[in-house]
């Protein structure tokens, strides 16, 4: 079988006084070989970095490592801007930028931002317009024109770099086979992976839509952010009842994650603390140092 190109990363909720250690365990994240960090975006929540402003931050402190947020509060980011943003971001950093997406989530805390409210439906819609849009904004070619429902840009010369790779936070099942029809990976929600019934239920509703407009699904990569502990010592369940991940010995981890890229299509694992948090630094040197080549040999093998 064709094994597809595995990226391995960890993620961050970033505050104000966390810059200095964010920019430490990403610099030694990039040292030790691993391929991307995410950061939350929640610009509603003033004790927070801002998401893109850290990354570019930190990819200018970098030499390898990618960075997205995990995912784009939409919303609060029109998409010209989006487009922009991302696009000087590819410029800057030689195209280490990953364009996560969401429709938005918490709207009365958006609202708050003075942003108009949208319905669940309106949400979904206007987040697949806004990736179609970036995608026009992109690569360069003649002035464009868009007159969406949500989105309205007359005479915009496009930047003359290639959108980069979008990944999308999708939910529902709307907003699912948007992620099939225009999108290049998909973030599973509320960290479930490749062995949950929200998995099973959501892959194929991208997948149809994929093959709906002529898309071949497999081009579509499944990351998941995946939090758990690493233990010294191998545990006796990985999983609790609800067959959650839970954790285990560097072993553990290696022989769960070979299984997911080679028996599920697996494609990107985002390391976070058990708790869903930035994981601390020695859970991420055995990450990179220990699991992640680990996974990598025997997937190459």
């Amino acid at each position: 079988m064709s094994v597809p190109n595995v990226v391995f990363g960890f993620g961050a909720h970033a505050g104000i006084d966390d810059g200095p250690e964010l920019l430490r365990i990403a610099q030694q994240a990039d040292r030790d070989g691993l391929d991307i960090f995410s950061l939350s975006d929640h610009p509603y929540l003033g004790g927070r970095l801002d998401a893109y402003a850290s990354i570019g931050f930190i990819l200018g402190r970098t030499q390898r490592l990618s960075g997205f947020a995990n995912v784009t509060n939409l919303p609060t980011r029109p998409a010209a801007m989006l487009a922009r943003t991302v696009t000087s971001l590819s410029a800057l950093s030689g195209g280490r930028i990953v364009l996560g997406m969401g429709a938005g989530g918490l709207w009365d805390r958006i609202c708050d931002m003075g942003v108009p409210r949208l319905s669940p439906a309106e949400a979904v819609d206007a987040f697949e317009e806004a990736i179609v849009l970036v995608r026009l904004l992109s690569g360069g070619g003649p002035p464009v024109a868009h007159r969406g429902r949500y989105y309205q840009v007359e005479r915009i010369e496009p930047a003359p770099v290639a959108a980069p790779p979008v990944w999308t936070g999708s939910v529902g099942p709307k907003s699912l086979a948007a992620t099939g029809r225009v999108a290049d990976g998909w973030i599973p929600g509320h960290a479930a992976d490749w062995r949950s019934e929200r998995y099973r239920v959501s892959r194929p509703i991208i997948d149809r839509a994929a093959t709906a407009v002529g898309r071949d699904p497999r081009e579509i990569r499944t990351v998941f952010n995946f939090p758990g502990r690493i233990t010294d010592r191998p545990l006796s369940a990985t999983r609790d009842r609800d067959s959650r991940w839970i954790g285990g010995s560097v072993g553990q981890w290696v022989e769960e994650l070979t299984g997911a890229v080679l028996e599920h299509d697996a494609s990107g694992f985002m390391l976070f603390s058990p708790g869903g948090d930035t994981p601390d630094g020695a859970s991420l040197r055995l990450w990179a140092g220990e699991i992640v080549p680990a996974v990598r040999e025997a997937i190459a093998s």
